[in-house]
């Protein structure tokens, strides 16, 4: 009965869709097109960093992410309780990107029998001290077994004012843009952890040679939620009119915002904060160092504007950089680079239904270490 039924199958191949033709983001548009609401309290719901619900006189803000081992993350040279850590930051800031307070959350995780007791300790540790630092209660979750690796899904909420919560649609013509902290150097920092992991995997004896990249590497296995900036903006009384957090780079991010809000955007590529360390290390491995910011994802910096009547508010706010402006013109999304050239912004992000994570990475200079070359 499985072989005919198989064989029916194949004989459709050429009519079916393959998942790699769609991406992350197109696959979430199709699968959420015919969603209906049955309740008036949902405010909110695909589209957005968070879900938005109503409840009395403050509103709940509802989101999950999902990880997966060998897609998200890599054990040979991520700490469990780095993941553990990790895993928690990416939700909070999602609901720091709806300009919310992050409350509870579940975690749930699926575990093959290859991992010990004393390894999910070391997982949980992380996750309980990012609960610590961002004041957040975990209040339950879920374990299965996995055939293979790690599976970890976090669900957390958090809660606003309904007159505080930012979305992606709020932004207007004329609107400028802006980007808290610097941008691409988490994905430099995992490109030095597949780097050594290439050297251990020859030769396993060899220590790897980190030192002097803590930034990097850093950005990328322990992010820090962004949760700081709401309260910065209020003392400065600044309402963003539109937000999103930078977790697949910022191209992809800004053209979320357009998306939603029906706008165009004018990006300047000399604006766009990259620490210097991180621009020295893109050119060595031959990448235009704004790439990084571009596409490379994983920041969880805020991307957000604000009204060009908060310019003086804004300006000179440390750790905050207004990188372009938005556009009337729905169909203009451009970087003007310093010579005045317009580039069209693409979303060069990663689909994770035709790689696998090291397969992400761009491949960096030779390493003598395994290219048999002497020094």
């Amino acid at each position: 009965m499985f072989e005919k039924k198989d064989q029916k199958q194949a004989g459709k191949s050429s009519e079916l869709t393959a998942l790699s033709e769609l991406g992350e983001f197109g696959l979430i548009d199709r699968l959420t097109k015919n969603i209906q609401r049955f309740h008036p309290e949902t405010l909110k719901g695909v589209g957005d960093d968070a879900a938005v619900i109503a409840t009395g006189d403050k509103v709940m803000l509802l989101s999950t992410d999902l990880l997966v081992e060998g897609i998200h993350f890599d054990l040979t040279y991520m700490p469990l309780k780095h993941l553990g850590y990790k895993a928690v930051v990416v939700n909070i800031s999602d609901i720091a990107a709806m300009n919310g307070i992050p409350l509870q959350m579940t975690v749930s995780i699926a575990v093959s029998s290859r991992f010990p007791v004393e390894a999910l300790d070391e997982l949980y540790s992380g996750i309980l001290t990012a609960c610590e630092k961002y004041h957040v209660d975990l209040v339950g979750g879920d374990t299965s077994s996995s055939v293979k690796g790690l599976l970890i899904s976090v669900t957390i909420t958090g809660t606003a004012r309904p007159e505080e919560v930012i979305y992606r649609s709020g932004a207007r013509s004329g609107d400028l843009l802006c980007v808290t902290g610097d941008l691409g150097s988490a994905y430099m920092g995992l490109l030095i952890l597949e780097r050594e992991k290439k050297v251990f995997q020859v030769n396993p004896a060899m220590q790897p040679e980190l030192s002097g990249f803590d930034y990097q590497i850093g950005r990328q296995l322990k992010p820090e939620a962004r949760t700081d900036i709401r309260n910065v903006l209020m003392g400065a009384g600044i309402r963003p009119t539109a937000m999103i957090d930078i977790s697949d780079g910022l191209a992809s991010e800004i053209l979320h915002l357009c998306k939603q809000s029906k706008t165009g955007c004018r990006l300047f590529e000399e604006k766009i904060p990259i620490d210097p360390q991180t621009r020295e290390l893109a050119l060595e491995y031959n990448i235009i160092p704004t790439l990084t910011a571009l596409s490379g994802g994983e920041d969880y910096e805020l991307l957000f504007t604000v009204s060009q009547s908060d310019y003086e508010k804004i300006k000179d706010i440390e750790g905050i950089t207004i990188i372009g402006h938005m556009t009337d013109n729905s169909g203009e999304k451009v970087m003007i680079t310093p010579d005045g050239k317009q580039v069209e912004l693409t979303a060069q992000g990663w689909n994770a239904w035709t790689s696998g994570l090291a397969d992400k990475r761009t491949s960096g200079p030779v390493d003598k270490r395994t290219s048999g070359q002497a020094d």
